[in-house]
């Protein structure tokens, strides 16, 4: 019984939050699931799942989340300063293909706030935080790597890791950054600042699934080159293959993503295993099982994150990858 499918998605969107911490309070649990336990460059992860980017955009369920059964959270996309939807319609979904599909374009409460949010929570958890940081609609790409410095230096005493987002179709002309001819020029002088602002933590790219093989092979080499520590894989698609419903702007994700989102990680794992170097991969993008969660962990992916699960599923979801898990043990 799943009666927020009942009503339209924008709906259902809205009065999200509000049912997860009314669900959270009734069936969360003190203590987060173990299995599968995971270690990368100090951070502990008690299990392999969490939310992927665009779930919690202003951090402001993370104690929900947490008692739901998650690993870790990943919250933003963040932006410098606050900024509403795209207008018009923004959200839809469609049951027959388990899809959801969205054009938000980083709605944000900005980093003011989003910091004092993280930060509280921080005080009494050790749950890790990926801060997912994006530039602001406003900005220029030109100048975009100075909306990701101002994040990385202001989100700095809070968050565990970084996940810098250049693959959002939903803000005009984001997606250009991670071209193989601008990707350079954008992560020379963010790269400078990590090593200026002495930060230790994991630095993340969040990758498109509409990359053609050989461009995503280019695009995962450079940041490489630049010693990024890892990779989110991925946003949402522009694709349209079986998905006629929504219009030709925005980003799809649920089910018809998943064959893009695999191969994307076979990618990754292959080019990061030829450099003989151990890089932190995410998989996102079509998990919608608990039997999808494990198979990505066995593809390779060192953590697996969910968002159109949880519309289909429910917030119930990450239980039962933890019940699932202990039946395999």
């Amino acid at each position: 019984m799943k009666p927020w499918l009942w009503i339209p998605a924008k709906w259902a969107h809205d009065l999200g939050p509000l049912g997860i911490q009314i669900y959270s309070k009734i069936f969360g649990q003190s203590k987060t699931p173990i299995w599968n336990a995971f270690n990368f460059k100090n951070l502990i992860f008690k299990n392999r799942i969490g939310i992927a980017g665009g779930v919690d955009k202003n951090a402001d369920l993370l104690m929900a989340w947490e008692s739901l059964g998650c690993g870790f959270l990943e919250i933003g996309t963040v932006t410098p300063a606050p900024q509403k939807p795209n207008p018009g319609k923004i959200i839809d979904r469609d049951l027959k293909t388990k899809s959801l599909w969205n054009k938000m374009g980083f709605p944000s409460a900005g980093a003011e706030e989003v910091f004092y949010n993280v930060r509280n929570f921080k005080e009494h958890s050790t749950i890790p935080i990926f801060v997912n940081i994006g530039k602001n609609r406003t900005t220029e790409n030109s100048k975009a790597h100075e909306d990701y410095i101002f994040l990385l230096n202001h989100f700095s005493v809070v968050a565990d890791a970084f996940v810098i987002n250049i693959s959002s179709p939903n803000t005009a002309g984001l997606r250009d950054l991670a071209k193989k001819e601008n990707l350079d020029l954008f992560l020379n002088p963010i790269m400078q600042a990590v090593q200026d602002l002495k930060l230790s933590q994991p630095i993340l790219i969040k990758l498109s699934p509409d990359l053609e093989i050989a461009d995503l092979k280019s695009v995962l080499q450079i940041c490489l080159n630049h010693d990024v520590d890892g990779f989110v894989l991925t946003n949402t698609t522009l694709s349209r293959n079986g998905l006629n419903k929504y219009p030709t702007e925005g980003g799809a994700s649920g089910e018809p993503v998943a064959e893009l989102s695999k191969l994307a990680l076979k990618t990754a794992v292959q080019v990061c295993s030829e450099q003989k170097t151990k890089k932190l991969i995410i998989s996102a993008g079509g998990v919608m099982t608990e039997r999808d969660v494990f198979e990505r962990i066995e593809m390779g992916a060192d953590l697996v994150q969910a968002y159109t699960a949880l519309i289909y599923e429910g917030p119930g979801f990450f239980r039962k990858v933890s019940h699932f898990a202990e039946r395999r043990q």
